[in-house]
């Protein structure tokens, strides 16, 4: 696992945004597109924000969803909402194409199995995503995928989808796809995750974000995050590693 402390959520924000950049740029170079794979919530859109003014060929970027809740178009709740505002919302370059999953079809397992196929014509069979961001909630969950659910031990699937949690089931990406990823960047911020992040540095495999693989894996965690590592390191200025 690697791991950085950052002093502050903004710090965060502006570390990801770096990062991600750089990750998109080695993979655009390599193989002449790149593919992400973004997650929602608050801290994820604050890099994202910040990641729109990142010198990045967004031409050659395939942007995804790792979870989307089944609701409509336009809804609060959706991570499309946030996404489009965050990065799309920011972007004065050419936009990157954004291929939302599609919740709002009749038939959520025909959905997955549609937005299944598209990751293969987009990143090969089985498809290898180039980065995906990943966040990761006070219960250990990561995606959409939270404890106990039964889309855990999906194996045969690269999209799935969930019972319901917190009001609403999702289309997640399965367990199988995101180990599969040539990166996973992930980040967490807020004392809230304390617990959880010590569980999972630790290696606590009942928690659902401990059971992605760490290799090719990197976390960057504010201060408060950090609070319950036995030897967090030492927290990155954000002035020093921007």
């Amino acid at each position: 696992m690697t791991l950085e402390v950052l002093a502050t959520p903004e710090a965060l924000a502006e570390r990801g945004s770096h990062v991600l950049a750089e990750l998109l740029r080695d993979a655009i170079a390599a193989r002449g597109r790149a593919t992400l794979a973004v997650s929602g919530g608050r801290t994820p859109g604050a890099t994202l924000a910040a990641l729109a003014r990142r010198e990045v060929a967004w031409e050659h970027v395939d942007v995804l969803q790792v979870d989307e809740r089944l609701a409509p178009d336009g809804h609060p709740e959706r991570n499309l909402v946030l996404l489009r505002r965050s990065l799309f919302g920011q972007l004065a370059v050419p936009a990157p194409m954004l291929h939302a999953m599609p919740v709002t079809a009749a038939d959520p397992d025909h959905a997955a199995a549609r937005y299944a196929g598209l990751l293969v014509a987009l990143a090969g069979a089985p498809p290898v995503i180039d980065v995906v961001q990943l966040g990761m909630g006070a219960d250990g969950h990561t995606a959409s995928l939270v404890p106990d659910d039964p889309v855990l031990d999906v194996t045969d699937r690269e999209v799935a989808v969930t019972q319901p949690y917190q009001g609403r089931r999702r289309l997640t990406c399965t367990l199988p796809l995101l180990s599969r990823a040539r990166q996973r960047v992930w980040l967490v911020s807020g004392v809230d995750k304390a617990p959880a992040l010590a569980r999972v540095h630790a290696g606590d495999r009942s928690l659902p974000a401990a059971r992605l693989p760490q290799r090719d894996s990197r976390w960057l965690v504010d201060r408060a995050a950090a609070a319950e590592l036995d030897r967090p390191p030492a927290p990155i200025l954000e002035e020093e590693r921007s």
